[in-house]
Order: C-alpha cells, then structure tokens, then sequence
C-alpha cells in the first residue's frame, strides 16, 4: 500500500474527502516525526511506539573496494509494533507461505 492507497482507505472509513484524509495523514506522520526528532516517544497503544535510538560509531567495508571505512555514530528512528498489530498480523498470516 502507498500513500496515495492510504489515503484512499482514510478516506473511505472516516467519510472524509481525499484532500482532507491526505492533510491528516500529513499531520500526523509530521507530528510524530518532530516528536521523535525532539527525543520523545510516540506511542499509539494496540498499534505500537515510534522512538529515537542512538547508533554507535563502527567500522564498515566499502562493497565495491573492500576497504574498511568509519561510520559515525548517529541517532536514528525505531518503531515498536504494539502487541495488537503483532497479534492482527500473526493471524492473518497462519497458513500463508512467504515469496
């Protein structure tokens, strides 16, 4: 599903028109994009928490070369699926082979 199917299933649960389903979607994922850039948690119970997480600096191989490189350390975005998704998606997966 992309964004624009997205906004296609808000739109048509929620009664909304396009245009206002994709200003919310907007809304939210910005919202909680500055939330977690500002170091807090998003946490949104059944469905699950969006939070920052730091990543030390390690050394790496460039593919091509094979010679080692340094990467820096940095913070980067985590999401936690809450037990609600975890469960939804389980189901409905029993018996489906993975491609």
């Amino acid at each position: 599903m992309n964004k624009s199917e997205l906004i296609d299933a808000i739109a048509a649960r929620t009664e909304l028109s396009k245009a206002a389903s994709g200003k919310a979607l907007d809304a939210v994922v910005e919202a909680i994009v500055e939330a977690v850039s500002a170091g807090d948690t998003v946490s949104l119970v059944g469905f699950g928490s969006f939070k920052s997480a730091p990543r030390a600096a390690r050394e790496g191989k460039n593919p091509k070369t094979g010679e080692k490189i340094k990467i820096p350390a940095t913070t980067v975005p985590k999401f936690s699926a809450g037990a609600t998704f975890k469960t939804t998606v389980a189901e409905a997966t029993k018996g489906k082979k993975k491609k």
